[in-house]
């Protein structure tokens, strides 16, 4: 297996609060791990030290390839039309434009590729952040809550991005306080390590 990721006796403390320690784990080409736990379990957490933007208080994170983040920002730019936000990001990770059309389409959002990103719906803008997510190509994704506000139809076309990445050889980290429905999706209970 070609490992993308792994975590080496990691520790996280926010504030004075130990969230867990000894963590370790690692993620190869096709592989999902799900984060599950209650609310301060930890799950935000640990995304944001795989991500880069945390730094542990002990153990080692390492990525072997670029990653690709949501979290509850949608980082875009809400004065933008979403294609123009969308193709800020394009540049960003030196892609063209047609890969953004592909995701776009994938994510069922071709028709509001001229509406101002402040005007979409919750839903709407976490399809959002998963065209830019899919567009960067990046080989592992990180995905913090990224079916929150989503209905049935784009929780489904979820999944089926995720089961793309998977096979073209990328890897999921996923926190989500509810299951998804993804196939041969490994978990760890986050709430089970405090």
């Amino acid at each position: 297996m070609s490992e993308l990721l792994r975590l080496d006796n990691v520790a996280c403390i926010r504030g004075d609060r130990l969230l867990f320690e000894n963590l370790s784990f690692a993620l190869g080409r096709g592989d999902a791990l799900w984060l599950r736990g209650p609310n301060g379990a930890g799950t935000s957490s640990l995304i944001r030290l795989v991500a880069g933007l945390l730094r542990p208080a002990a153990g080692t994170v390492e990525r072997r390839e670029r990653i690709a983040l949501i979290d509850e920002a949608s980082a875009l730019d809400t004065e933008l039309p979403l294609r123009r936000a969308l193709d800020f990001w394009a540049r960003v990770d030196t892609v063209d434009g047609h890969t953004v059309d592909r995701a776009m389409d994938e994510m069922a959002l071709a028709p509001l590729a001229e509406v101002p990103v402040s005007m979409l719906s919750t839903g709407q803008r976490k399809r959002a952040a998963i065209v830019r997510v899919i567009a960067s190509g990046a080989p592992i994704w990180l995905l913090d809550e990224p079916a929150n506000g989503m209905d049935d139809a784009a929780q489904a076309r979820l999944v089926a991005a995720i089961a793309k990445h998977r096979s073209n050889g990328g890897a999921v980290l996923l926190a989500s306080h509810f299951a998804l429905g993804i196939p041969d999706l490994a978990e760890l209970d986050m709430g089970a390590l405090a």
